[in-house]
C-alpha cells in the first residue's frame, strides 16, 4: 500500500468561462500543466444512513471530517484506488490516504476484510469506521480537472474542476463514469492548493476578474440535491 499525507490550505472560487480564461492567462510563465493534469477523478462518498458527515460539514464547523475511494478515471478490481480520510480543522486540510487495489477496498469498506497490511493511516481507517457505525457508499461524484503547478513551488497547486457529476446509483468506482450534474456548462471550480499565502499575481488576477471565495462542497451539493429530490423538487 502507498501512504500518502498532505496538509495544507484549500481556496476555493466558481468561476465562469470568461474568469477561467483570464486566470489561463495569467498562469502564463509562472504555473505548469501537471503531467496529469487532464484527468477524470471518480470518488465514492461514504457515510452514515442519516448522512451525519455531510450534515454535519454544512454546518461549518471549526473541525470535519470524511471518508471517500477515489480513483483516476473508471477502474478494474484490479487497478489502484485510494481510500482517502479528509479532514479540515481552522482553515487547513488534512488528507491521509492508502492505495490498494479497488476490489481490497470495497471489501475493507464493506466490512468484509481487514486491510491488506498495517499501518497508521490503516488504523486511522479502522477507527473512523468503528466510530461512524453503518458506514455506507452515500453518493458517486466525478469531475473533470485540469491541475496545475507554480513552476517555482511544486507545492502551489491550482485547479479547475467542470462537468461536475454525483449519482446514487452505481456507486462503484468500476461503474461507467455519470451523473446529474452540478454547475452549469460555462462554470468551474476553481482551486487553490498551499502551505502559504497566495502569491501576489495571482490575487491582483482574482481582483481583476471580479473573482471572489465561496463556499462549495462537491459532496454537500450533492445532498442538497438529495434533499431537493426528496421533496419533488427539480434542481436547476
Amino acid at each position: 500500500m502507498d501512504n500518502s499525507i498532505f496538509q495544507r490550505r484549500e481556496i476555493k472560487f466558481l468561476v465562469d468561462s470568461r474568469q477561467r480564461a483570464m486566470l489561463e492567462q495569467a498562469f502564463r510563465g509562472r504555473m505548469v500543466p501537471d503531467p496529469h493534469g487532464e484527468s477524470t477523478i471518480c470518488n465514492v462518498y461514504y457515510d452514515t444512513p442519516d448522512y451525519r458527515l455531510v450534515r454535519t460539514s454544512l454546518e461549518k464547523p471549526v473541525y470535519k471530517e470524511k471518508l471517500r475511494m477515489r480513483s483516476y478515471g473508471r477502474v478494474n478490481g484490479e487497478e489502484a484506488v485510494f481510500l482517502e480520510l479528509k479532514k479540515k480543522y481552522d482553515g487547513v486540510v488534512y488528507k491521509r490516504r492508502i492505495s490498494l487495489r479497488q476490489r481490497d477496498a470495497a471489501a475493507y469498506m464493506a466490512g468484509l476484510s481487514p486491510l491488506p497490511e498495517g499501518s497508521q493511516i490503516g488504523r486511522e481507517l479502522d477507527y473512523f469506521r468503528r466510530f461512524y457505525e453503518g458506514l455506507r457508499p452515500a453518493v458517486y461524484l466525478c469531475y473533470d480537472r485540469s491541475a496545475w503547478f507554480s513552476s517555482e513551488d511544486p507545492d502551489f497547486r491550482a485547479t479547475f474542476d467542470n462537468n461536475i457529476r454525483w449519482r446514487r446509483e452505481d456507486m462503484s468506482l468500476c461503474a461507467p463514469v455519470g451523473g446529474e450534474t452540478l454547475l452549469l456548462p460555462s462554470q468551474s471550480l476553481f482551486e487553490v492548493k498551499t502551505a502559504d499565502a497566495i502569491p501576489l499575481w495571482l490575487v491582483e488576477a482574482l481582483d481583476a476578474g471580479g473573482i471572489r471565495q465561496a463556499s462549495f462542497s462537491k459532496y454537500g451539493e450533492a445532498y442538497k440535491a438529495i434533499c431537493m429530490e426528496r421533496l419533488g423538487v427539480t434542481c436547476a
